[in-house]
């Protein structure tokens, strides 16, 4: 009698997970995975419809040359640049009086405020 109300139990056991498995539809709409793309379809463009498509935007690149500089020769540009006040961070030395750092580019010019004349440059880090 142990041995029938246990194995009625164990049967319980295993078939309560198999019946409620069945219960599922067989057919159930499965969710959009990763790797599937999915692509709308637009109508082709007629000449009259030009005015309703949207235009793209061409971005062009910019390319910087390098310009390498010279002790005594005058920047004229140097005003537009904005003066670099704590040289010591990043490695400059001190600025003489009427002097001052600006840094241009990847490039640190130490000018003469009165007439732009670069006394100094290093290469920035």
């Amino acid at each position: 009698m142990k041995r029938l109300v246990l194995s009625a139990v164990a049967f319980s056991f295993l078939a309560a997970p198999v019946m409620q498995a069945q219960a599922a539809p067989m057919v159930a709409p499965a969710a959009p995975s990763a790797n599937v793309v999915q692509v709308d379809w637009k109508k082709p463009v007629r000449h009259d419809d030009r005015r309703h498509v949207e235009r793209r935007v061409v971005k062009k690149k910019v390319v910087v040359h390098k310009r390498h500089w010279k002790r005594g020769e005058r920047y004229s540009n140097w005003r537009r640049h904005q003066a670099v006040r704590d040289y010591h961070r990043h490695g400059l030395r001190r600025p003489g009086p009427g002097q001052e750092w600006i840094r241009v580019g990847n490039d640190y010019l130490l000018v003469g405020i009165a007439s732009g004349i670069i006394g100094a440059m290093i290469a920035a880090r």
